[in-house]
């Protein structure tokens, strides 16, 4: 008798993303190698060697989501050419953290996951307490994947999850790219995996409950304080209340759809960047008013962020302000952006540098 469809499902998506990092690592391996060896005198010991076994980490809260994401990391990789460990951030903002961290620890051990540690963060206040317990955590799963040399990190974001930051980049009214939510692989080098992208949540859930993995509730996730949090308890639920069933999968098809469009676009005002700057590399303002809307706030938000601004705080009102001294010069003041930027106009050029 086979595992049970929940357990089965999570497996599944698992062990499709480990073929894609055990695929992907043997061919940089074998690029690796060729560079190495090419020119070199022909001799004992001069073939190809096999590709080491990649590690590929999980990111484990101790919530359903990602202790379902642990155990089928660990099941899969006994089978597969691939070591597996995990790790656990502390943020520090519940008391007892540490000691719940340490208890995540064990549980990832148990599991077979080697390593396995917990890194404790201190969270700040920019952009808010979501966004800042983010950053942190995001800066320590780097670290840590740097520490250990980790082919990949797996994180537990769900097709809920999904809609939710969907729903958030709606509210925030910052465009096809935001809309786009989490990709399925993202980060330096394609290091962040979500298997779980086309998985609900009751899935990983049931998953847990089936295996008797025992499952952190966070009581962040039903703070109100929190914006997910409203969005996860009320915003949601009145959604599927008013709309009917299938709103979560309809913003999930409407992530992957906007993402297609974003990256088309990306590429589009990556190609035609070079052709409205000048010898200098100031960007002329004539030759961008003439580009797509589209395209040319794409150009003007790539260089408010290659000017020291922090793309998390750059929303699209700044974009948009920026893009005024193109479309819309009456010889308005500078405008100021995150990251201590400004932008103005200066003999038909956008001149955009830190003050």
């Amino acid at each position: 008798m086979g595992p049970h469809p929940a357990v089965a499902a999570i497996r599944l998506a698992v062990r499709r993303v480990l073929h894609d990092v055990l695929n992907e690592h043997s061919r940089h391996h074998e690029s690796a190698a060729t560079a190495v060896t090419a020119g070199a005198p022909a001799g004992p010991g001069t073939g190809a060697r096999p590709a080491p076994e990649p590690l590929v980490l999980v990111a484990c809260s101790g919530g359903a989501d990602s202790m379902a994401l642990a155990s089928a990391l660990a099941f899969e990789a006994r089978k597969l050419s691939l070591r597996a460990g995990g790790i656990t951030i502390d943020h520090g903002l519940q008391d007892g953290s540490d000691l719940r961290a340490a208890e995540v620890v064990s549980r990832m051990t148990g599991l077979g996951l080697e390593p396995a540690e917990s890194v404790a963060v201190h969270v700040g206040r920019e952009g808010g307490p979501e966004a800042a317990a983010r950053d942190a955590r995001y800066a320590a799963l780097d670290a840590a994947a740097e520490r250990h040399g980790a082919a990949a990190i797996l994180l537990g974001h769900t097709r809920d999850d999904q809609a939710e930051t969907v729903l958030l980049g709606l509210a925030r009214g910052s465009g096809t790219r935001s809309l786009s939510g989490m990709a399925a692989v993202s980060g330096a080098a394609g290091r962040y995996r979500r298997p779980f992208l086309e998985l609900d949540r009751q899935t990983a859930r049931k998953a847990c409950m089936v295996q008797a993995l025992p499952v952190w509730d966070d009581p962040h996730n039903a703070d109100p304080a929190y914006t997910r949090s409203r969005l996860r308890q009320e915003g949601l639920p009145a959604l599927e209340k008013a709309l009917g069933k299938g709103v979560v999968e309809a913003l999930a098809r409407t992530a992957q759809l906007s993402r297609d469009d974003a990256d088309a676009l990306d590429a589009w005002a990556l190609r035609a960047e070079a052709s409205v700057r000048d010898e200098a590399g100031l960007l002329e303002c004539a030759k961008l008013y003439a580009l797509p809307p589209a395209v040319r706030r794409r150009i003007v938000r790539r260089a408010v962020i290659e000017a020291g601004s922090p793309a998390g705080s750059l929303f699209a009102r700044h974009v948009e302000e920026v893009d005024k001294l193109i479309t819309g010069w009456r010889g308005q003041r500078a405008i100021n952006l995150p990251g201590r930027v400004v932008a103005r106009r200066q003999g038909g050029r956008l001149v955009i540098r830190q003050s």
